[in-house]
């Protein structure tokens, strides 16, 4: 491992350890990490730290560096942010829609009382646990059928403008070309490997696990991966070279 892999890896590690429920950090997580009043600027802090994380491992794995010239660490950070913010939305969204959906439409009782369990375990002491598992899978079904192409495709409207741009501030402020960066996006790789592969056999289950977590952990949780969706567009944009 190169001095430059250590470090990052350190710091990656750091990083990731603040996130962690350690007693030590339980003040800093109750009074503003995962005090959902201030949901908003922690939503975007984790997503905008830990997703930028894996796109600088993507950068490696593609590149063999951790930063290239017009790559934009800062903004794509500030995108993450922003779309942190917006998954926040589609976890209140979904995760309170899907459970009503399912006891009103669908007849399934006792699903809104395995969602207020405050996680998978304490589900199954109240003998929710079925219950629970099969509402975390609808709610992470939903959002990642509705929602997640959606973003992804934002992300990579976004990812495109920041090179084209040179990955300058001031050239992510300027006005996107919509029109323009759809038709050079390869949706053979997007619809191909981002959406038929990677939403039902990876985003899927692992936001069914996301919403068998107790609240406060699941966009932190999303954040962290954050990171394997990092890796997972660099073998996509391999593959579109391919």
């Amino acid at each position: 491992m190169k001095k430059n892999d250590l470090l990052f890896f350190t710091f990656a590690i750091l990083v990731l350890l603040i996130f962690i429920p350690l007693p030590f950090l339980s003040c800093f997580h109750k009074g503003f990490l995962y005090n959902p009043q201030y949901w908003v600027l922690t939503s975007f802090i984790k997503f905008g730290l830990l997703a930028t994380i894996g796109e600088v491992i993507g950068l490696r794995i593609k590149t063999g560096k951790f930063n290239a010239p017009g790559f934009g660490i800062v903004p794509r950070a500030i995108v993450w942010g922003f779309l942190g913010i917006t998954i926040k939305f589609a976890f209140d969204i979904f995760g309170g829609g899907i459970p009503a959906f399912l006891e009103k439409s669908c007849q399934v009782s006792g699903v809104s009382d395995a969602m207020k369990s405050k996680d998978i375990f304490d589900a199954i002491e109240k003998g929710l646990g079925g219950t629970r598992l099969l509402a975390a899978f609808c709610i992470s079904a939903a959002m990642n059928i509705i929602y997640a192409p959606i973003m992804m495709t934002f992300h990579k409207i976004t990812d495109t403008h920041i090179v084209d741009n040179g990955g300058t501030l001031k050239g992510f402020f300027k006005c996107i070309k919509m029109g323009d960066i759809l038709t050079r996006i390869n949706w053979n790789v997007q619809w191909n490997f981002v959406f038929k592969k990677t939403i039902p056999f990876f985003w899927i289950p692992a936001h069914t696990i996301t919403f068998l977590l107790p609240v406060e952990y699941r966009v932190a949780f999303a954040a962290v991966l954050g990171i394997a969706l990092g890796i997972i567009l660099a073998i996509a944009s391999i593959k579109g070279k391919s």
